[in-house]
């Protein structure tokens, strides 16, 4: 069983494949007594094993369905009803409209569509989505990425709050998600249609008054640290890169003004 704080682990955060070492989008979040798999891209199954047992997994959350955020969902299913794990099925499934028949229509090999049901007890996000899951609460907001697309905060009842962008261009419903959040992990995929660049992902992190924030899912153009240098310009907390590994505890904004340090810790 999964303590009682609040924890993001990374893992991954490469755009728009996996590359050695670095899967795409993925993240574990941990805390109220539950374990979340959030966006299961491409690599992630594999690096999600190095912290929980597929079987220990309470529910999925999955922001869109580009296979950088989406993949391994076809990976997993085959773990969860053909590899023998004692687990109890069907997982939770939060995803867009469509997400099953996506699913069904990949694994489906013959005259009878594949059980993607057997597998995933799917809940279809909207604007406005909100569901417990253990001691967490998960919301969910519709965000501007060309396709249906969402974005995710989740809240333990100690009043710790993570948001995550998905894949979106700077809107309101992200900043208003946001607000006051206690960790921000934002994508910084390059200015354009659909997605932030890392000054856009710190003035949405200042807008919504975020305490940290944390980039992801940073273009292959720019460099980490290049990343984290534009989204600082443009943010007055703490900046760090979604390294993969990483840990994030999530605390309580202090009432004291000023940076207070990330303490991410590396699990591998």
């Amino acid at each position: 069983m999964a303590d009682e704080s609040l924890r993001l682990t990374v893992l991954g955060s490469a755009t728009p494949f996996a590359r050695p070492d670095n899967a795409c989008s993925g993240h574990l979040v941990e805390g109220g007594g539950v374990r979340v798999w959030v966006d299961a891209g491409s690599g992630t199954l594999a690096e999600l094993q190095r912290y929980v047992a597929l079987g220990d997994v309470d529910a999925v959350w999955i922001s869109h369905l580009h296979a950088d955020h989406s993949a391994d969902l076809l990976t997993a299913y085959y773990a969860l009803l053909y590899a023998g794990l004692e687990l109890s099925l069907p997982v939770p499934l939060f995803g867009p409209v469509g997400i099953a028949d996506r699913l069904a229509g990949f694994l489906t090999n013959g005259p009878d569509r594949s059980p993607v049901e057997s597998a995933f007890r799917v809940e279809e996000l909207y604007d406005g989505h909100a569901v417990r899951v253990g001691g967490l609460t998960l919301r969910s907001r519709a965000v501007a990425h060309g396709m249906p697309a969402f974005a995710l905060r989740v809240e333990d009842e100690a009043g710790r709050s993570l948001v995550y962008s998905g894949d979106c261009e700077p809107c309101p419903s992200l900043v208003e998600l946001a607000r006051d959040c206690d960790l921000f992990v934002c994508e910084a995929d390059g200015a354009g249609a659909g997605h932030h660049s890392a000054a856009q992902a710190g003035r949405s992190a200042a807008e919504a008054a975020a305490h940290r924030l944390v980039l992801t899912h940073v273009g292959s153009g720019v460099r980490p640290e290049q990343a984290v240098a534009m989204a600082a310009a443009e943010f007055p907390g703490d900046v760090a890169h979604a390294d993969p590994g990483l840990r994030f505890e999530v605390t309580r904004r202090s009432r004291t003004p000023g940076r207070t340090p990330m303490s991410p810790a590396s699990s591998r």
